[in-house]
C-alpha cells in the first residue's frame, strides 16, 4: 500500500553505462530511455510540520516533472555558486546536463514552492531495485544544520521511494550538507549513517614529502588507457570485497557493478571531467593485471579530485597507494593545478592516515545514508 500523499512511480532499470555524484547522471540517461508513470499532480505541505518557519506557514511540494529547466535554472545557478565557494567545485557542466533532463519531464522528484516561487528541489534515479537520491537543494540552505525546506522535500521523496514496489535499497550522499544536517528524514525512516570526510591538499601549503617507496620489480606505472576498463573493474571489485565502502555503494559488490561504477566516473561529469592524463595504474607486466590504481578528475580548471584509489588486497602495505597519490598530486601541480581533493569514509583509518601524511586536511564532514529494506 502506498503511503498517503505519496506520488506513484515505478522503478526503471537504468541502461548501461551511465554518484553518488557521478552515476546519478548516467542513470538519468536510463530514465530518458525508459518510461515512467505520472505521479500525483500536487501536494501542499505545512512547513511547520517539519519545522520550516523561514518561508512562513506553508510551502507547496509539487511533482518535479511539472517544471521546466527554465523554471529551475535560477535555483541551480544559486547551487552552483555554493559548490564553487565552499568546495572549489565548478558545478556548471553537471547543472547543464541536469537542466537537459529536467526539460524531458521524466525525472522523479519534487519541487518546493513558496508564494509561487521555486525555492527548492530534489530528485532521484533508479537502478534496478535500487534508488539513488541524486540531489536536494533549497535557497539559503545546505551550509548549516537548519535546512527545513530540504528536510520537507526529503520526507516526501523517501516516503515515495519506500512505497514504490520493487525498491529495496536507497542510497544517498549529499556532499554539500554538514554531518547531521539532514538526519531527521533519513533516520526516522530507518536509514543508516556513514560519516565521511571531504579532504583537500592545498599545494601552496604542502610540506616536503618523504621519498616514494620503491616499486616491486614486476609492477610498471602507466597512465590510464581505455583498454584497462575490464581489468580495472576487476581490481575495484577485488579491492572492495568486505570493505566498509561496499555498504555505502553496492556497485562494488559485483564485477558488473564495478564496471558500471567505472563507466560513471569516466564518462559523466558528476565528479568532474575525467582526467585521463592524470589517472594512473600499476600494472603487473607478467600477468597484465592491474594491481593498484588512482583515477582523478578536474572539478575546476585548477582543482583536481581523486575519484578512486584502490590497491589489490595482497599488495597492501607496500606503499603503492602513496606512490599513486604522490604521482597524481605532482602531475596536477606540474600542469597548473593548485589543489587536490578527495572523499573518504571517516572509519577508514588507514586511508585517513595516508592522506594526513600526504598533507591533506579535512575541510568538511558529511554523511552517506543507506536504507537496505531488502535485508530487514
Amino acid at each position: 500500500m502506498r503511503h498517503r500523499g505519496s506520488p506513484s512511480t515505478r522503478s526503471i532499470r537504468a541502461v548501461d553505462p551511465e554518484t553518488f555524484l557521478s552515476h546519478r547522471f548516467a542513470d538519468l540517461h536510463g530514465h530518458i530511455k525508459g518510461q515512467c508513470e505520472t505521479i500525483a499532480p500536487k501536494m501542499t505541505s505545512s512547513a511547520q510540520i517539519f519545522g520550516a518557519p523561514t518561508f512562513g506557514s506553508q510551502i507547496e511540494v509539487l511533482d518535479l516533472r511539472h517544471f521546466s529547466a527554465a523554471q529551475l535554472r535560477p535555483l541551480l545557478f544559486d547551487e552552483c555558486e555554493r559548490w564553487e565557494s565552499r568546495l572549489r567545485w565548478d558545478y556548471t557542466n553537471s547543472m547543464e546536463l541536469l537542466l537537459q533532463y529536467l526539460d524531458s519531464r521524466v525525472l522523479p522528484g519534487f519541487v518546493a514552492l513558496h508564494g509561487g516561487r521555486v525555492i527548492g528541489y530534489t530528485f532521484c534515479v533508479f537502478e534496478a531495485a535500487k534508488a539513488v537520491i541524486g540531489d536536494t537543494y533549497a535557497l539559503g540552505e545546505s551550509g548549516t544544520l537548519n535546512n527545513p525546506v530540504c528536510e520537507t522535500l526529503l520526507h516526501h521523496l523517501i516516503e515515495m521511494l519506500q512505497a514504490t514496489p520493487g525498491v529495496d535499497r536507497i542510497e544517498s550522499q549529499l556532499l554539500m550538507f554538514p554531518l547531521g544536517a539532514l538526519a531527521s528524514p533519513y533516520l526516522s525512516r530507518g536509514f543508516h549513517s556513514f560519516p565521511r570526510l571531504f579532504m583537500e591538499q592545498d599545494f601552496s601549503e604542502s610540506k616536503p614529502l618523504a621519498p616514494q617507496p620503491a616499486l616491486p620489480a614486476s609492477l610498471k606505472l602507466q597512465p590510464w588507457q581505455p583498454e584497462f576498463y575490464e581489468t580495472a573493474a576487476e581490481l575495484i571489485h577485488r579491492s572492495y570485497a568486505g570493505h566498509m565502502d561496499s555498504h555505502i555503494n553496492d556497485q562494488y559488490r559485483s564485477a558488473h557493478g564495478s564496471l558500471r561504477f567505472l563507466h560513471n566516473i569516466v564518462r559523466f561529469p558528476g565528479c568532474g571531467a575525467f582526467d585521463a592524463a592524470n589517472s594512473w595504474v600499476l600494472r603487473d607486466e607478467r600477468s597484465g593485471r592491474l594491481q593498484a590504481m588512482v583515477l582523478s578528475s578536474r572539478v575546476r580548471s585548477d582543482t583536481g579530485h581523486v575519484t578512486q584509489l584502490c590497491v589489490a588486497p595482497e599488495l597492501r602495505g607496500f606503499g603503492l597507494g602513496r606512490i599513486l597519490m604522490q604521482q597524481c598530486a605532482s602531475e596536477l601541480e606540474r600542469s597548473g593545478g593548485t589543489s587536490l581533493s578527495l572523499t573518504v569514509t571517516e572509519e577508514n583509518l588507514n586511508a585517513r592516515r595516508l592522506y594526513d601524511e600526504l598533507g591533506f586536511r579535512t575541510v568538511h564532514r558529511f554523511e552517506a545514508m543507506v536504507w537496505d529494506g531488502g535485508s530487514e
